[in-house]
């Protein structure tokens, strides 16, 4: 998939937001939809099927949180990657919008370059048409789900089963924020009864092998793969 045909869909209410990323992500190549409340956002998410939508929380008729709501009430919409953008130091903003089903949140202000590398690594999320679900390249690691393998820098890592599976899930949407929740939901299941600590110690030994920088910790919610 070009940059051509990924839509992203910016909502804000500010004319200047929309006017300087959206300047920037069309300059990237990206194309770029506009709105300035939530529900102008949640008709045109419908109509377009926005690959990528960048919510701002606080707007008026209906705010980011609610219009994420709406959003992913919609089947069609159940894959696109819903982002926030918060005020610095709003946590409780951003937790009820992981709650409301966002992916990630970017918090404002911030430089439109940065904002650029943002979008980019949450993008990575798509996958490309006809790419192998049982084979995941991100950077230097390759997950093959298959043979319970892992390659970093061309060099094989054995993992334990766990570690294995809490890492390909985490890995398998850059970017994207999983709840402690639904790690032990997908990772351990109804297997046996273990408490949100036991996350923490496979995320410290995944850090150990294969990299502090490739996790980051989301307080009070769970964690996300950095690419």
């Amino acid at each position: 998939m070009n940059k051509k045909e990924i839509i992203i869909l910016l909502v804000d209410d500010e004319p200047d937001i929309l006017e300087i990323v959206g300047y920037n992500l069309t300059a990237e190549g990206y194309t770029v939809l506009t709105a300035e409340n939530g529900a102008e956002a949640v008709k045109i998410a419908k109509k377009k099927k926005p690959h990528l939508i960048i919510l701002d929380v606080m707007m008026p008729e209906m705010d980011g949180i609610e219009a994420c709501e709406h959003i992913r009430k919609v089947p069609d919409l159940q894959d696109t990657i819903i982002t926030f953008l918060t005020a610095r130091g709003e946590d409780y903003s951003q937790v009820a919008g992981f709650d409301a089903g966002a992916d990630d949140y970017i918090t404002k202000p911030i430089r439109p370059k940065v904002l650029v590398s943002k979008v980019k690594a949450l993008l990575r999320r798509l996958k490309e048409e006809g790419s192998s679900d049982n084979i995941v390249k991100i950077g230097d690691l390759v997950i093959n789900r298959d043979e319970y393998k892992i390659i970093k820098d061309k060099t094989e890592i054995i993992l334990p089963r766990k570690e294995f599976e809490l890492l390909s899930l985490l890995a398998s949407k850059p970017g994207k924020v999983f709840k402690r929740e639904d790690i032990l939901d997908k990772v351990w299941g109804n297997e046996v009864i273990v408490g949100g600590r036991t996350i923490d110690v496979h995320i410290r030994k995944l850090r150990e092998k294969i990299g502090d920088n490739s996790f980051k910790t989301i307080k009070g919610v769970g964690y996300k793969f950095v690419v």
